[in-house]
């Protein structure tokens, strides 16, 4: 029997329509974002109590999908409900902080923190005053990033000196590590950020920290470390994610060599050392030829040699271990909070001789560039865009300064990173430079410079235009999609000395200064002759990567 044509085009409507079909679904699996996390409830909670995750992107029906807390997955008659945008289960046994994730389909959600009320010391109530610092209340008892609170209690000393406060900081676990259940390390309130408003025996006032998460909060001082008191951090517009740590040991040294002298004399030394931040943690010592006369003095370390005879030598070798992180943000800039009120806000938009934001032609091209765009983070979009594809920035160093590199429209990793600073300032947006270096695959480093901008409610967010244009040096692992990539995100592959200009004081107004421009640090001051040094010179050498660890 013949099939008629009408009947073998309708079968093979139906084929490829079935096919067409599969295809969309195909499509549609393979592009399906990981879930999304917005909240969990309780955020402190016990072993059997009912934990609700709610978001998105969690699936209609559980099937193959899951939850971790603090890596620890909960067995399948845990669950109790699994919904598209709502998940409740019992809490299972666990340590005492860790991450909440949903993963479905080999993807994993945002994380949030959680924390067992079991491990956690009890508060004590009435307690004497003794030795140690303790906090009996805190006031807001949450608040977001930037934002200023006052800690009240007992022991905090009369000044701070070399006593701080620490909140709760996480980075995202290797993938090639287990997940375990475990405390979160901690970050310190930076002097960058106006961190620390007053200090007295019985209050502390002091704005979060960036990189703080909800978690515990520590005052140590010398006499030792308060009770933890757990405290929320809010209102946040995203996320961010330190990832793929990498410990880097690097030396380095200054040679000095004296043809001309009399007694008496002093030669002052100012040598960087890696700072610290919310993805550069752990800077340790691991060995020095000689005692500083001050140490972190600014960002810096200070020698002093004294009486110097002519004809003689001296050396400074400094040896440090410091842990980076790649950092990566997401952002819902529409939830932005604008305000103008802070330091942060009144210091990092004057102008300087490095970011002369207050130039006629600098406020007109921030002007132009940025158009009717009113919000911060947009606005700073625009900026580095036309920055990597106008402003004709190279891997070549040519020595120009932010407003010769917008007049020239030619600019290198130093000129790029003040012209975005400068153009920033004058858009009415907090930003900083930042100096360090560079290290390619042959362990070897070179200076290097990018910027940050600050958002407030979130904290700083960096940017590399001089990457983001691809002008990597020889060697360098370039990320892929550089444009794209190198604006909100960082990677692990690189040593910051300075954020910002380390503005230094002579010790003496008679000195006679060096200045190191365009070195792996920001700073006015690099050495200073006094007295009977008629002539000498000085070989700072480049910083050496003595080794690296990926963890």
């Amino acid at each position: 029997m013949k099939r008629s044509l009408k009947g073998t085009l309708g079968l093979k409507r139906i084929k490829y329509g079935f096919l067409f079909s599969l295809l969309c679904v195909c499509l549609y699996a393979c592009e399906e974002e990981a879930p999304i996390i917005r909240s969990i409830d309780p955020r402190i909670g016990m072993s059997g109590e009912i934990l609700t995750i709610e978001g998105s992107g969690f699936g209609a029906e559980q099937h193959e999908s899951y939850i971790t807390i603090a890596g620890i997955p909960p067995t399948g008659s845990s669950y109790l409900t699994w919904q598209d945008d709502r998940i409740t289960v019992k809490i299972p046994a666990l340590g005492g902080f860790g991450l909440v994730y949903v993963h479905r389909d080999g993807k994993k959600s945002n994380p949030f923190l959680f924390s067992n009320r079991a491990a956690m010391p009890e508060r004590v109530q009435n307690q004497v005053p003794g030795i140690a610092p303790h906090i009996s209340s805190i006031k807001p008892e949450s608040g977001s990033i930037g934002t200023l609170i006052s800690i009240h209690g007992s022991g905090f000393g009369a000044s701070r000196e070399s006593s701080g406060v620490f909140f709760a900081w996480n980075a995202e676990p290797s993938p090639t590590a287990p997940e375990a259940a475990q405390e979160p390390e901690m970050v310190e309130v930076f002097e960058m950020e106006f961190g620390y408003e007053l200090w007295s025996e019985r209050e502390i006032r002091l704005r979060i920290p960036d990189g703080a998460v909800s978690g515990n909060i520590l005052v140590e001082t010398p006499w030792g470390s308060s009770t933890p008191v757990f405290f929320t951090i809010t209102d946040k517009p995203g996320t961010k994610t330190f990832k793929e740590k990498r410990s880097y040991t690097i030396a380095y040294t200054v040679d000095i060599q004296v043809q001309e002298a009399e007694v008496p004399n002093t030669l002052y030394l100012w040598i960087p050392h890696p700072l610290s931040s919310a993805s550069q943690r752990n800077v340790t010592l691991l060995a020095r030829n000689r005692e500083p006369f001050t140490e972190h003095y600014q960002g810096t370390t200070l020698f002093q040699l004294t009486d110097l005879a002519a004809r003689t030598s001296a050396r400074m070798s400094l040896s440090y271990l410091v842990d980076v992180y790649a950092l990566e943000t997401t952002l819902k800039s529409q939830s932005i909070r604008q305000t103008g009120d802070s330091p942060i806000s009144a210091v990092y938009t004057l102008p300087s001789t490095l970011i002369p934001s207050d130039n006629p032609d600098i406020v007109a091209a921030a002007h132009a560039i940025i158009g009717n765009e009113r919000n911060p983070y947009e606005k700073a979009r625009k900026l580095y865009e036309w920055l990597i594809q106008e402003g004709g920035i190279q891997g070549t160093p040519l020595h120009n300064s932010a407003l010769d590199a917008l007049v020239q429209k030619q600019a290198d990793a130093y000129s790029g990173a003040l012209l975005f600073c400068a153009l920033a300032r004058a858009a009415a947006i907090p930003a900083i430079p930042v100096a360090g270096v560079l290290i390619n695959r042959a362990r070897i480093s070179s200076p290097h410079y990018w910027a940050e901008f600050w958002i407030a409610g979130f904290g700083w967010i960096p940017l590399d235009p001089c990457l983001g244009a691809g002008a990597a040096p020889e060697g360098f692992d370039l990320h892929q999609e550089p444009a794209v990539y190198y604006f909100g995100n960082l990677d692990n592959q690189r040593i910051a000395f300075s954020r910002g200009q380390e503005v230094l004081s002579q010790m003496d107004p008679r000195g006679r200064i060096t200045v190191r421009n365009r070195d792996y640090a920001l700073q006015n001051l690099w050495e200073e002759a006094i007295g009977g040094i008629a002539s000498y010179s000085s070989l700072w050498s480049d910083i050496t990567i003595t080794g690296m660890y990926i963890q």
